[in-house]
């Protein structure tokens, strides 16, 4: 197994912190952190070039709030600064595991998304009678750090990138802590409360949702899971967009037998399902993925998301009505939104929503 050493200077190479810095920026030119960044920024990168050549790299205080759509979450943005320096790892570590994702791993890659992901489920729908669908409970606030860091060293044997890593890790631990329901595991000892390092239910677990590393190493800590479902399962069709996965296959016994090996191999990794949706049924049916229903010929908006943006957009308008904002961010909203569902067979909801925003 090939293994990568001398990576430090490259991330904090100057060429290479501009380009994570026009990353960063990208769609947020308008908002204050970055604006304030671009109008000294070569100063800033140098002072960032300085503190990571010097290893004097600090990782500022992370601003948290709550989304309620499709349900609540806790999302944590990091100082402008540090994205900056997250795009910058990323940029040079990601590559090497970028060559040992399968296939279908979707999310957070380039080439991948959303889109494809559903086409891939409808392409499966096509071919096989059953489809097993599960997705992990608390997946971002139960990523245990020491399974991360090991999976990160197997690879990566340069110190000092490992602890630039440390670093953002370390930034996070407590921003997901009370986002975290207790589970134990088969060698916990659930009586013992301290010793931290010593039982794994104590160790340092969470990467914020907010940071492009979080979803980049969300892909790496589960690399190994999907590798087991390919080669140990040997299951022709799984698809994976990050903690939402499903296994297609024409024999109902095969599926739920994988279905108690995965649920054996996730709790290695310190994670569960949510047992109550993990079932078996006919791709007939429909396959409830990523804001569609899935059928082999077609593909519905669930109604939820298409109630969802229909006060979107009210609000949205009547906000325009009001002066609060231009008719520019109403319009791209729309453009967006449009953009994403015509991938679903939502011609005539399209036209209702839109009719009905605007009635």
């Amino acid at each position: 197994m090939k293994t990568y050493r001398n990576l430090y200077p490259k991330i904090y190479d100057l060429e290479n912190l501009y380009l994570a810095y026009r990353k960063a920026r990208c769609g947020k030119r308008g908002k204050s952190p970055a604006a304030d960044f671009e109008l000294i920024q070569d100063e800033e990168l140098e002072r960032l070039e300085n503190e990571l050549r010097e290893m004097r790299y600090a990782h500022g205080a992370y601003h948290s709030f709550y989304i309620h759509e499709p349900k609540k979450r806790l999302i944590s943005a990091a100082p402008f600064r540090d994205r900056v320096v997250h795009h910058a790892l990323c940029r040079i570590i990601e590559p090497i595991w970028e060559r040992r994702f399968i296939h279908d791993s979707y999310a957070n890659r380039v080439g991948k998304g959303t889109h494809k992901a559903i086409d891939r489920a409808q392409l499966y729908a096509r071919k096989y009678k059953y489809f097993l669908q599960l997705d992990i409970r608390q997946f971002f606030p139960s990523i245990d750090h020491v399974i991360l860091k090991k999976e990160l060293s197997r690879l990566i044997r340069d110190e000092k990138t490992l602890w630039l890593t440390d670093k953002i890790l370390e930034s996070g631990v407590g921003v997901l802590s009370e986002e975290y329901e207790m589970v134990y595991f088969k060698g916990d000892d659930p009586s013992i409360n301290s010793g931290q390092g010593l039982f794994a239910v104590n160790r340092p677990r969470g990467l914020p949702i907010g940071n492009l590393t979080s979803q980049f190493w969300a892909n790496v800590y589960m690399n190994d899971f999907d590798h087991f479902i390919k080669r140990e399962l040997r299951a022709k069709a799984y698809l994976r967009y990050v903690d939402d996965f499903l296994l297609f296959s024409d024999d109902k016994k095969e599926l739920w037998g994988w279905k108690k090996e995965l649920i054996e191999k996730l709790n290695t990794l310190r994670l569960t399902i949510h047992r109550s949706s993990a079932h078996v049924f006919p791709t007939e049916k429909g396959i409830p993925f990523l804001g569609f229903r899935i059928y082999p010929e077609y593909r519905l908006l669930k109604a939820r998301k298409a109630n969802q943006y229909r006060r979107h957009l009210k609000s949205l308008n009547k906000k325009y009505k009001l002066g609060e904002i231009e008719r520019e961010k109403v319009v791209a909203s729309m453009q967006g939104w449009i953009n994403h569902v015509r991938y679903g067979s939502t011609w005539g909801l399209r036209g209702a929503i839109l009719n009905q925003a605007f009635a």
